[in-house]
């Protein structure tokens, strides 16, 4: 009778291993909380295909957008936590959001699981072509010695571009006054028609005027130098300190999602990440990958909320 005990249970152990190991075995959903098109729905869609590819089932996209990408992370919040729900979704739902509302239905380290940071998308400071400085310090000290005179522009309140420039304010005392726009593109075509001095964007829209002489780089906000203009100075290394402010995506989970579908997901994505194909389809996005484990997508994350909320604190910007 003990022998038949102990075989059914190594049994039983072998056939929990043998379902772990055979994860997926039904289609997997991968919520967006942002509407078909957007970046991080691109991303997704993207990696959705290669791990259909690699891993012998459906990998497909759910849009949920909706509320500042509200309405998609409850729905990830609330979804069985058996691997067949994951969430792909941004810096701003998953950091800005939490500084920015004063109440949110959701906590990202508390409800959600990351699996892994998947790409950073570099933010440029860029200025009218006109404007009397060549790098960072000559702007910051014609900002200080000109008060009142300096201006920039953003996609929009409580937007990346509009919390990064707060950031830089904030730890440089610069004063310069906030012009918002309805979307990057009109604040764009503002900079290069001289209404607004500057403002901070990601590459894509950026990069053919700053080649054609139309604007003027100053610096890239992120922590490292980007990949599509190496020789750009970091924030950091123009004279800023510790200065890191970049959106980026993640791809993530239900918070109870199992260790094991994690680790599988991490390796999944980060071999993902290596090919050079995706590589370089994200780079036409802007966007630059970024490997590692979940436990540094934790990190990552407690860092990003910090960050963010001395951003939005410096801006004033809020939604009750």
């Amino acid at each position: 009778m003990k022998k038949y005990i102990a075989a059914l249970i190594l049994g039983l152990t072998a056939l929990a291993g043998a379902a772990q190991t055979a994860y997926p075995n039904k289609p997997v959903k991968v919520i967006v909380p942002f509407p078909v098109g957007q970046a991080t729905d691109v991303i997704a869609r993207m990696l959705s295909q290669e791990f259909t590819e690699t891993m012998g089932q459906s990998f497909y996209v759910d849009n949920k957008g909706g509320a500042a990408a509200i309405v998609g992370m409850e729905a990830a919040k609330v979804a069985p936590a058996d691997g067949y729900t994951l969430l792909m979704a941004s810096s701003g739902p998953l950091t800005i959001n939490a500084a920015l509302y004063s109440k949110l239905p959701y906590d990202t380290l508390r409800d959600l699981q990351p699996i892994g940071t998947a790409v950073i998308v570099p933010q440029f400071l860029v200025i009218n072509k006109d404007f009397p400085a060549n790098n960072l310090k000559e702007l910051i000290a014609y900002v200080k010695q000109n008060p009142g005179k300096a201006n920039y522009g953003s996609g929009g309140s409580g937007l990346t571009n509009h919390l990064t420039m707060e950031m830089l304010k904030s730890q440089t005392g610069m004063q310069i006054t906030h012009v918002p726009y309805k979307g990057a593109a009109a604040a764009l075509t503002a900079l290069i028609g001289g209404e607004i001095n500057m403002m901070f964007e990601s590459g894509p829209p950026v990069i053919p005027h700053i080649k054609s002489g139309k604007l003027k780089v100053i610096a890239v906000g992120s922590k490292k130098r980007s990949v599509s203009m190496p020789d750009v100075l970091t924030v950091a290394e123009a004279g800023v300190p510790g200065f890191a402010a970049q959106t980026w995506a993640a791809l993530l989970a239900p918070i109870q999602t199992p260790k094991p579908i994690i680790t599988k997901m991490n390796a999944e994505l980060n071999a993902a990440l290596q090919k050079p194909a995706i590589k370089e389809r994200l780079m036409t996005l802007g966007a630059e990958t970024f490997e590692g484990t979940p436990e540094q997508a934790v990190e990552h994350i407690k860092f990003e909320l910090l960050n963010w909320a001395a951003a939005v604190k410096a801006s004033g910007a809020k939604v009750d």
